[in-house]
């Protein structure tokens, strides 16, 4: 096997690794913080982070339901509600959780100074629950002004704009990663002369 080909096995290997501990690690995380057969307390109390994102979600959409005018409240922790029309309810499957695993994985299996993968990897996945808010502050507002959304459900439109943006995040970063790779060789090659 080439030197090359062992990089690019390792590489998916890496990336298939960390996806599957990101997203395979949260369905397990959810079910045990769910009531149920595999309920557990102590990982409900200490690794519930579930609970942490869906909370951010609702939060953030009720904001900007706010600035738009809506007025809204909270139902149960689930459900996020317009005053005197209807809500959306927020389960584990409008999280996001798939495509903020692949981006992670992505940033984790790629070459890169530490701090230059943290910045990737938070920024990235900071611009993935920006989406996913105005996502359902659209739905809200939508649901409630009685607005059809066309061709596809919503959860379908949200994946492919949440994969558009990771194809172009990916291609920034490698773009970065190789800009700074050769401002590094050129500093190198200078200092030797």
């Amino acid at each position: 096997m080439k030197v090359s080909e062992k990089a690019i096995l390792f590489y998916i290997l890496k990336f298939a690794l960390v996806f599957c501990i990101c997203y395979f690690g949260t369905l397990a995380i959810i079910g045990l913080c769910a009531p149920g057969k595999y309920y557990s307390a102590f990982a409900d109390h200490y690794f519930n982070y579930i609970r942490l994102l869906r909370a951010s979600l609702l939060h953030a959409a009720k904001f900007v339901a706010g600035l738009l005018g809506f007025e809204t409240f909270f139902v149960n922790e689930y459900v996020l509600r317009v005053v005197n029309g209807t809500g959306i309810k927020m389960v584990y499957s409008c999280l996001g959780v798939g495509v903020m695993s692949f981006w992670t994985a992505f940033v984790v299996a790629n070459k890169a100074e530490i701090l230059n993968k943290v910045l990737w990897l938070f920024g990235g996945l900071f611009m993935l629950w920006l989406i996913n808010v105005l996502r359902i502050t659209f739905l809200l507002i939508a649901d409630n002004k009685h607005w059809p959304i066309p061709y596809f459900d919503h959860h379908t439109w949200f994946n492919m704009l949440a994969y558009i943006l990771v194809f172009l995040l990916m291609y920034l970063y490698d773009r970065y990663h190789k800009a700074s790779l050769k401002l590094s060789s050129n500093a190198f090659t200078n200092s030797k002369l």
